[in-house]
């Protein structure tokens, strides 16, 4: 079962200086101290045409495809969903690797596929971050399937040859 506690609000103040500092760990080359669990996202913004960064929690990774999948904790009102969505064109720093891809919203079944991959591998994980996205999930595999219906999860397909 997952339960709706509140509406998703991004941090401010300190608490958002001190979600942003991933970010700043990547511009001074120390963004691989992060390993594969995290990987920053370059997008452009859809309002200013600015480049713009923000560190994400990896919740799948497909070695052979080069694929990472990701959720946005702070739902459909994060800046970086309506940036890729207005333009998928993005890339990618993740583990010392460094790529131009490309963003999907996932359909709600295959999101809900990869929510119970990632529960069933990180329960204590996904508990936090299903509270930073504003619900409570009891440790089952039903409410891994019904967060990831809920919460917008993205994929990004690296570009190769100039197609993608």
């Amino acid at each position: 079962m997952i339960e709706r506690i509140r509406e998703p609000a991004p941090p401010r103040g300190i608490v958002r200086w001190l979600a942003r500092l991933p970010i700043y760990l990547y511009q001074i080359g120390l963004g691989r101290l992060l390993g594969s669990r995290f990987l920053r996202l370059k997008h452009t913004g859809r309002v200013s045409g600015m480049p713009r960064f923000t560190v994400l929690e990896v919740v799948d990774h497909d070695s052979e495809a080069g694929t990472y999948i990701v959720a946005s904790g702070w739902g459909e009102r994060s800046d970086w969903v309506k940036n890729i969505q207005a333009d998928p064109r993005v890339e990618v720093e993740v583990g010392g690797k460094h790529f131009p891809a490309t963003a999907r919203r996932l359909s709600p079944d295959a999101a809900a596929q990869v929510m119970l991959g990632y529960g069933r591998k990180h329960p204590f994980a996904l508990r936090e971050l299903a509270g930073v996205m504003g619900y409570r999930v009891e440790r089952d595999d039903a409410a891994y399937l019904a967060l990831g219906r809920e919460v917008p999860i993205f994929i990004f397909k690296p570009v190769r040859d100039g197609t993608d």
